[in-house]
């Protein structure tokens, strides 16, 4: 087993969340309550109460599998920012952004990780910074620079900075190896989530089985990640043949007229996604 006495590390959003989720099933068909899996979060400063409505910097899980040694961990971390109580007195006040900084996580324990796997994109929009009560901040101040002002041209600036960072650190631990995922594709039709789009087809590859194209879909991803020695984790396109995979209405906890068609059922497509993985290590 090649990650034996490793660690292997999703530090992203949901959908990393739900790569992470897809890894401790496959690797213990008995999930997490397996008796060769230990609870190990507390170790990574993971100690987070389950009642928590909203992430905070200190959500995640850790599970050591005690057969092997393995660790396989999940952080989040939903744009790749540092993350700062804007007031440490009251972090009811909101957070500071860094654009320019990667996520404390990743400074404290690099050197204890062996694969990482990182991702962000969905989370890069007003109503999810407003609902976060984030603001945007560079070189330690509010983001009063233009050039990435914008949701786009923020996510940009963060992700080449996360990638420039992890490339820089490469030398020191020469045990690492870093994937930036690519974007997770949603296939709503006739609307969003919230006006009414839907995410309903039943039929596997309804509209084709291949992928052509040399590029990834996600060209900020790839352009991210060129001359460096991150790899691309490249499951776009390959995810968009299966618009039937994803949650939408058959939640457990579904609202009337909300689908879900930004995350996955499990088992499903994010088992893909780690089977590549695999293979690349």
């Amino acid at each position: 087993f090649r990650m034996q006495d490793k660690t292997i590390a999703y530090v992203g959003d949901s959908l990393g969340r739900q790569m992470f989720q897809s890894m401790i099933c496959m690797l213990a068909a008995s999930g997490k309550h397996h008796s060769d899996v230990e609870d190990v979060g507390s170790k990574y400063g993971m100690a987070q109460t389950h009642r928590a409505k909203r992430p905070t910097r200190s959500v995640g899980s850790a599970y050591r599998f005690r057969s092997t040694n393995t660790t396989v961990l999940y952080y989040w971390s939903s744009t790749l920012c540092d993350l700062e109580p804007l007031r440490r007195s009251n972090p009811a006040a909101g957070y500071a952004m860094h654009l320019d900084r990667p996520p404390s996580f990743l400074k404290k324990n690099l050197h204890r990780l062996h694969v990482l796997v990182l991702n962000t994109g969905h989370h890069w929009n007003r109503g999810k910074l407003k609902a976060n009560k984030w603001e945007m901040y560079a070189s330690g101040a509010p983001n009063n620079n233009r050039e990435i002002a914008s949701m786009w041209k923020a996510k940009n600036f963060t992700i080449h900075g996360v990638i420039k960072w992890l490339d820089a650190q490469l030398p020191r631990y020469p045990h690492l190896k870093v994937f930036y995922r690519s974007l997770s594709p949603r296939h709503f039709f006739n609307g969003e989530w919230n006006t009414g789009g839907t995410c309903n087809n039943k039929d596997p590859l309804a509209k084709g089985n291949r992928v052509f194209q040399n590029h990834s879909e996600d060209a900020d991803g790839e352009g991210a990640v060129k001359g460096t020695r991150i790899k691309l984790l490249d499951i776009t396109a390959l995810s968009r043949l299966r618009d039937e995979g994803h949650i939408s209405k058959y939640s457990i906890r579904a609202t009337p007229g909300v689908q879900d068609c930004l995350h996955w059922c499990l088992p499903g497509v994010p088992d893909t996604w780690n089977e590549i993985l695999a293979a690349q290590l």
